[in-house]
């Protein structure tokens, strides 16, 4: 994996062996982000324009954003704005974007960017470095093992 941080846009990039629709369908439903996603279950169709909500394992509101592109299975965009936390709620949303790109041999690279920060400084911290690299091996173990990164308990 390879990490470039920068205070307002952040890339993240990984390759993980999967097809690009199994990419997609975990970054959207709710049964793969749970099991990825620092516990977090999404709540969303999809669909530009529509809501994404994603909720703690308490059924706590973590984020409460909106679809701005969604071209499955390469592209989906989405506004962001952390919750979880009363300093990042307060700021202003940031985007992130996921690009996918099919690649030889049924590996695809999965590219995260988080931008737009620029008035959310907090949010910024609380997500580079660690944050997004959790969200993103986990993703891959998860799709190249079926098992789960870190266990946690009940």
């Amino acid at each position: 994996m390879s990490t470039s941080t920068a205070v307002t846009t952040q890339v993240y990039q990984v390759f993980i062996k999967a097809e690009p629709q199994a990419i997609f369908d975990a970054i959207i439903k709710p049964e793969f982000t749970v099991r990825y996603f620092h516990g977090a279950r999404v709540d969303t169709t999809g669909v530009t324009g529509s809501p994404i909500r994603y909720y703690g394992p308490e059924d706590e509101v973590w984020g409460d954003n909106v679809v701005i592109e969604s071209d499955p299975p390469r592209k989906f965009v989405m506004s962001w704005q952390s919750l979880y936390d009363e300093e990042c709620a307060r700021e202003e949303p940031s985007r992130v974007t996921w690009t996918i790109e099919e690649r030889d041999g049924g590996v695809c690279l999965l590219r995260v960017v988080h931008d737009q920060l620029d008035g959310a400084p907090k949010t910024a911290q609380s997500v580079s470095g660690e944050g997004w690299m959790t969200v993103l091996s986990g993703l891959k173990t998860l799709l190249e093992t079926g098992e789960p990164l870190f266990s946690r308990e009940p």
